[in-house]
C-alpha cells in the first residue's frame, strides 16, 4: 500500500460505499458495486480498506479436487494465502456459486495472523459463526457447509477476476461497510476520497437543513444560495475544531 497516501486511506476509512459510488458515477464509472456480497457480521466502525489480491477459481473437477490437494503448497488457495501481504484484502472470484464454502476458519484466522486487511468472495463460507467472531473484516454470499473443492477449483493468483459482478484488478483499492463492497480503480483513490469527504461533509450540513424543515427543492440538489451558506458553515466549523 506504499503509493496509497495516509489521507487517502483515511478518508477511505471514514466514507460510505454510497458515497463512494456516486463520486464514481460521476466520472462514468455505474458497475463498481458487488452484487450479492455482505459482511458476515454486523458491521461497525472503520471501513474495510485496502488493495486488491485477487484468487480465481474455476469449477472443479471430481479427479483433480480431493482433500490430498490442500498438501501441496503451491496449490493457488494455500500459495494464495501464504503470499499475499499484509495490508491487502483477498478477493475471491467464485463465480457466485453458493453451492460450497469459498473459504473456512482455519485459513481466515491464517489471514488475520498475517496481517490481512480482511477478505471478500462471491461466495459462501464455512464455518461461519467462528469466522464472524474472529474480528476480521469478510464480506462474502452467506454460509455453506460443503468444502469448496466440491465445487472450486483455485487456478490464479493476482489476475483479474470478477468478483460480484465487478471486475477486480490486482491492486484496485476494495472499501467495505456495512451496505456492502465497493471497488476503486487504483489511479482514482486519491481523487475520489478527496472528493467523497467532500460530499459528506456537504450532505452533513444538507441534512441538517432538511431536519429543520427545508425543502427539497434548492436544498438537495443545492442551489447557489445554498452552496454559499455551506461555504460559510464550513468555515465557521473550522475555526472551531480543536488545533
Amino acid at each position: 500500500m506504499s503509493d496509497l497516501d495516509s489521507a487517502t486511506l483515511e478518508a477511505l476509512r471514514h466514507v460510505s460505499t454510497a458515497t463512494l459510488t456516486t463520486q464514481l458515477f460521476k466520472r462514468g464509472l455505474r458497475n463498481t458495486f458487488m452484487q450479492g456480497v455482505a459482511s458476515l457480521a454486523p458491521y461497525s466502525g472503520a471501513n474495510l480498506v485496502g488493495p486488491a489480491f485477487t484468487l480465481r477459481n474455476i469449477p472443479s473437477r471430481e479427479d483433480i479436487d480431493v482433500l490430498d490437494l490442500f498438501a501441496n503448497p503451491e496449490y493457488a488457495q494455500r500459495k494464495c494465502v501464504e503470499t499475499i501481504p499484509a495490508g491487502h484484502v483477498l478477493v475471491q472470484d467464485c463465480r457466485g456459486e453458493r453451492g460450497s464454502a469459498s473459504f473456512g476458519s482455519i485459513l481466515t484466522q491464517r489471514l488475520q495472523v498475517r496481517g490481512v486487511a480482511g477478505m471478500v468472495s462471491d461466495g459462501p463460507v464455512r464455518d461461519s459463526t467462528t469466522i464472524a467472531a474472529l474480528g476480521i473484516p469478510v464480506f462474502c454470499a452467506g454460509a455453506s457447509a460443503p468444502p469448496n473443492l466440491i465445487r472450486h477449483h483455485a487456478v490464479d493468483i493476482n489476475v483479474p477476476i470478477g468478483c460480484g459482478g465487478v471486475a477486480v484488478f490486482p491492486g484496485d483499492v476494495i472499501v467495505g461497510d456495512a451496505d456492502g463492497v465497493v471497488v476503486v480503480p487504483r489511479e482514482m483513490a486519491a481523487e475520489i476520497a478527496q472528493a467523497a469527504a467532500e460530499q459528506e461533509q456537504l450532505e452533513e450540513f444538507l441534512t441538517g437543513r432538511i431536519r429543520t424543515g427545508a425543502a427539497l427543492p434548492g436544498t438537495y440538489p443545492p442551489n447557489d444560495a445554498t452552496k454559499a451558506a455551506y461555504e460559510v458553515w464550513k468555515k465557521n466549523r473550522g475555526a472551531h475544531k480543536p488545533r
